[in-house]
């Protein structure tokens, strides 16, 4: 039976209203003129932010406020780490974001693809970007994109995607993006025409991911991200993972507290089912769901799948039985592999998943020990096929793709565009179907 609180975020529309943040959801600032500051201080660990940032609530900042406003707060806030763009400068480099150009849609807004000249903004570099159009029709919108702004403004890791800078004008909301070549770890996984990935890049994407993770969690006032999933690992060109979309970002628990209550929002299948039940948010909720992302790079399958039969559809129930018994880890593994991977690294990797997607969030791992069991596992050459524990003539042995013309597939920032002189890769209509807890 379906949970009553969950329901799919309305279709993209065009933006038709103009909408401030009012909310008893809270996120970051720094230095907005028009807040009342609270007392506490954002961490200094993360990004070394200026000594005037401060954590606000939503609810503190006005109704009243115009795009000029926010601009100029903003500029104060950032000065030359973001750059403010013209929404004419966009439409320039997109050519008036085309179709062509589109790379993906979700229930946030669309995101296209654009090329930057030097010639652009002083102190840019020539490089493509990734432009996405937030849809603020409702007050969700305005929120992510503001919250987008303030953790990614000032955030700065290697895995997590940089952001380049925004754009406030009327009504419009938009964020500029590096551009992530290969696009979504979701279609890597998950689309039929694109390139099984092998054993040792899953593992590297895993690793790469559970840094950017480990670096939210890292801080003395810890950034809970809230919606840790396939689609939001993008990937650049050498395969190396980074964190994006940070719209549902949260400040993690104060002094003695030892959650933030919220508002339950995520994706259905990843959320922490103690998150859920209770809108009691830690970091520990990331930590269940990193777990169901490796179970998704274990199996092949998605966290939730209605195509699959009824005991098959929730992959963590399905999965957990099998992982308890190492000897039936084989018939969960994804047959795209073809045995090609390591016995003892995919029996480590199911142990750590299944510590993760514990239902007691006090036996879930840190994040430093995930990274640290991951990369215990990088040189392991015990591989099934070659041990005799994989079926040599399994017809799922083609670890290369299909039988026929393979074509790329991206996803996030790096979907295919069809247009030749964009890039070589297909169009895709929509980054994922977004299942939103909570929203209403």
């Amino acid at each position: 039976m379906k949970d009553p609180k969950l329901k799919k975020q309305k279709p993209w529309k065009p933006l038709t209203a103009n909408y401030c943040c009012s909310s008893d959801d809270r996120t970051i600032f720094r230095n907005f003129s028009r807040c009342r500051p609270s007392k506490s201080e954002f961490s200094k660990n993360i990004g070394a932010p200026l000594p005037s940032f401060r954590k606000l609530s939503f609810s503190d900042v006005s109704l009243g406020s115009s795009s000029a406003r926010i601009n100029e707060d903003l500029a104060q806030s950032f000065g030359g780490d973001l750059y403010d763009f013209q929404l004419s400068e966009l439409r320039g480099i997109t050519q008036n974001f085309s179709s062509n150009f589109l790379l993906g849609e979700g229930g946030f807004g669309r995101v296209y693809k654009g090329y930057m000249d030097e010639n652009l903004q002083v102190g840019l570099k020539a490089q493509p970007v990734a432009v996405k159009l937030l849809d603020i029709e409702g007050l969700q919108g305005h929120r992510e994109w503001l919250a987008e702004v303030m953790f990614l403004g000032q955030l700065r890791h290697l895995n997590l995607v940089k952001l380049i800078g925004y754009c406030c004008e009327d009504e419009d909301r938009l964020l500029v993006y590096e551009f992530m070549p290969r696009g979504s770890l979701e279609n890597h996984l998950f689309k039929r025409l694109s390139i099984s990935l092998p054993w040792a890049t899953r593992l590297k994407i895993a690793i790469g991911a559970a840094k950017g993770l480990a670096f939210l969690h890292g801080a003395e006032n810890p950034v809970i991200y809230r919606d840790f999933k396939t689609s939001n690992i993008l990937l650049d060109s050498d395969f190396n993972a980074k964190l994006s979309d940070f719209g549902l970002a949260k400040m993690g628990p104060e002094g003695s507290n030892t959650h933030v209550t919220t508002r339950v929002m995520g994706t259905y299948g990843y959320a922490a089912p103690e998150y859920i039940s209770t809108g009691h948010l830690t970091t520990k909720s990331d930590i269940y769901s990193f777990g169901v992302v490796l179970l998704e790079l274990l199996t092949g399958r998605r966290a939730l799948d209605k195509n699959r039969p009824k005991a098959e559809q929730n992959l963590v129930d399905w999965a957990r039985p099998n992982l308890a018994r190492t000897r039936r880890l084989r018939y969960i593994m994804d047959p795209r592999l073809g045995g090609q991977y390591s016995v003892k690294g995919a029996k480590e990797m199911g142990l750590l998943a299944l510590q993760c997607v514990s239902l007691n969030p006090k036996d879930r791992p840190k994040m430093p020990v995930i990274i640290e069991t991951l990369e215990s596992l990088q040189n392991l050459r015990d591989m099934a096929i070659t041990l005799g524990q994989w079926p040599a003539s399994s017809k799922s042995g083609r670890t290369l793709g299909y039988s026929g013309k393979v074509r790329r597939e991206g996803g996030g920032f790096g979907f295919g565009c069809k247009n030749a002189a964009v890039a070589a890769t297909p169009r895709s209509k929509q980054f994922n179907n977004f299942m939103v807890i909570g929203q209403k």
